[in-house]
């Protein structure tokens, strides 16, 4: 009898995953409490791949060895719960996906910069000319490439949620980025749960791994004095200079030692594509993260003059008499917004709010205070936005939608100011995702 593998979820990693199942001689079945996209559901059609949408049957479901389940579906949902009680594993497409390749890992987390990072790090084996795929949250699942492509290497970003699902999955090199409060209604409102899940990108790393991680970030630095690593350790600070192995700033400029005996990289940051403090340190964790799998210095230093930033992602839209349009729509926390807000040099009118999860805009009101001169809510509910920034700004302003929100903006704005989206929430009250949410953004200011 073929081992039973249930796919809770039938987005990118589901279908990948059931995909590559199929394909080890599984008996495949999907679930989807939802309907199924067209896409999606075409190619599970042609592979033979059984599937049910708009409900869970539990009787097909609680009869798996092993179940995969999408890192959107939260353990709380009653058929997760289920399907625990029966003692049925559940894993991520990440970890299923991880037995049936040897290619290396570069996997990258952190609650800020993870994408901007990920791309950054396989744009530079790219170009020094690795045979290399991207996956995670980014690009074709990595179940499906390991069914489909034969890749050396991996460039995976991971969310903690995905982490979450991995238990004996090895990074061969694990970057994290910084640790801010993110997510929390996943983790029982503890900080100290989402850290420990960040933290699980270092599981099972033995001393031929490599983890590379923020020296500055103080959520990181106490918990790596509380608990012990196998790995190499490769810091890297903007802060303080770095011995050994790293990377650190000083005088505006980067050096990059990871050999001993070795010349290091130098370079000014004005040299980088990427500018911005929170892009110093995303250069930072990309250029070690290559170095440790013998990319020369020198191909590093060229692709991180020739990187070209990603979509929704402190994204220049349009100058439209004189006022700056700014897409960042992919802040989807009150730290990614901080290192926008922290970025802009010109007065603000910032586009705000959205599905909260649990946000804490204390860390904000000085920056708002300093440089925002106008609000315009985007948001269903924006009681928690007003509530925490009307003593700091005078003008507030409420849409339900960004044609509105951008008309407003615009009315605000003076010649010399910058409209900004960087909503700090997630999208799901009036968007699809953070992607449909700028997208209608750009529409809008093109409209203008």
């Amino acid at each position: 009898m073929a081992k039973r593998i249930v796919i809770l979820g039938s987005g990118e990693s589901g279908v990948g995953s059931a995909i590559l199942a199929k394909q080890k001689g599984y008996d495949v079945f999907v679930s989807d409490k939802s309907v199924i996209k067209e896409n999606y559901k075409k190619q599970l059609i042609e592979e033979g791949i059984l599937f049910e949408e708009g409900f869970h049957t539990e009787e097909k479901i609680i009869n798996a060895n092993e179940v995969i389940k999408s890192p959107g579906i939260p353990d709380k949902a009653e058929i997760v719960k289920k399907i625990k009680y029966n003692n049925i594993p559940v894993i991520s497409e990440i970890e299923f996906a991880g037995r049936y390749t040897n290619a290396k890992k570069i996997c990258i987390t952190g609650s800020n910069g993870k994408t901007t990072t990920t791309l950054l790090t396989y744009h530079i084996l790219k170009n020094a000319g690795y045979n290399v795929g991207l996956a995670g949250n980014v690009g074709k699942s990595f179940a499906l490439q390991v069914a489909k492509e034969n890749f050396d290497y991996y460039v995976l970003e991971l969310s903690s949620f995905q982490l979450d699902g991995m238990f004996d999955f090895t990074a061969d090199v694990a970057v994290l980025l910084n640790i801010t409060p993110d997510h929390l209604d996943r983790y029982d409102y503890k900080f100290e749960n989402y850290v420990a899940s960040k933290f699980r990108i270092t599981q099972n790393q033995s001393n031929k791994n490599a983890f590379v991680y923020c020296a500055d970030d103080t959520t990181i630095q106490s918990y790596m004095q509380e608990h012990s690593f196998a790995a190499e350790l490769i810091p890297f600070s903007i802060k303080k200079p770095i011995d050994g192995p790293g990377a650190f700033l000083a005088d505006n400029q980067i050096t990059l030692n990871y050999k001993p005996n070795q010349q290091p990289l130098i370079m000014t940051i004005e040299q980088l594509a990427l500018q911005g403090k929170h892009n110093v340190y995303n250069s930072m964790a990309a250029s070690l993260a290559t170095r440790v799998v013998e990319v020369r210095k020198e191909i590093i230093r060229d692709s991180l003059q020739d990187f070209q930033n990603i979509e929704h992602r402190l994204e220049f839209i349009a100058s439209i008499n004189g006022i700056e349009f700014i897409n960042d729509s992919k802040a989807t926390n009150v730290n990614s917004t901080w290192y926008a807000l922290e970025s802009m040099q010109k007065s603000i009118v910032w586009i705000c709010g959205g599905q909260d999860k649990g946000n804490d805009y204390n860390e904000l009101f000085d920056l708002v205070k300093e440089k925002v001169k106008a609000i315009v809510c985007l948001g269903k509910d924006n009681r928690k936005i007003i509530s925490a920034f009307k003593d700091a700004v005078e003008i507030i302003v409420e849409t339900d939608n960004a044609q509105d929100a951008v008309a407003a903006s615009y009315k605000i704005g003076k010649k010399g100011d910058v409209v900004l989206l960087s909503p700090a929430c997630a999208s799901f009250d009036l968007f699809q995702n953070y992607e449909d949410r700028g997208m209608q953004f750009k529409r809008a200011v093109k409209g203008l």
